[in-house]
């Protein structure tokens, strides 16, 4: 892995991982399905090429997903959630909570994606 934390901080540490604007926003998508370039591309927040394919890239390296190929011509990929990359859904749950309770107009997530164990 390639991510230089800063502290010992457990705090700094995750946020080294996952702290950029992105990361956790394709985490969201990948824990409620997609699993594709183009799925994460059609996301309301539009991340741009450029920075998906960087983001992608980090989160295989820090261990937070897998990459496969399933075209050669031309190569595309899917990504899966490794277990580690899984393990941060309580996480993502309780911010959608926190979101939901302190911040209005936030969206109300899919039931399914807010059970305790993914559908």
């Amino acid at each position: 892995m390639d991510v230089d934390f800063r502290s010992g901080c457990p705090i700094a540490a995750t946020l080294d991982l996952v702290g950029d604007r992105w990361t956790l926003v394709i985490l969201r998508d990948m824990l409620n399905g997609k699993s594709r370039y183009s799925h994460f591309l059609d996301s309301p927040e539009r991340i741009t090429t450029n920075v998906l394919a960087d983001r992608l890239a980090k989160m295989e390296a820090a261990g937070l997903v897998t990459a496969t190929l399933y075209s050669k011509r031309p190569p595309r990929r899917e990504y899966r959630l490794t277990a580690k990359g899984r393990d941060l859904r309580p996480t993502v749950q309780a911010m959608c909570r926190w979101a939901n309770t302190h911040i209005p107009g936030t969206w109300t997530p899919p039931a399914d994606f807010m059970a305790d164990k993914p559908g």
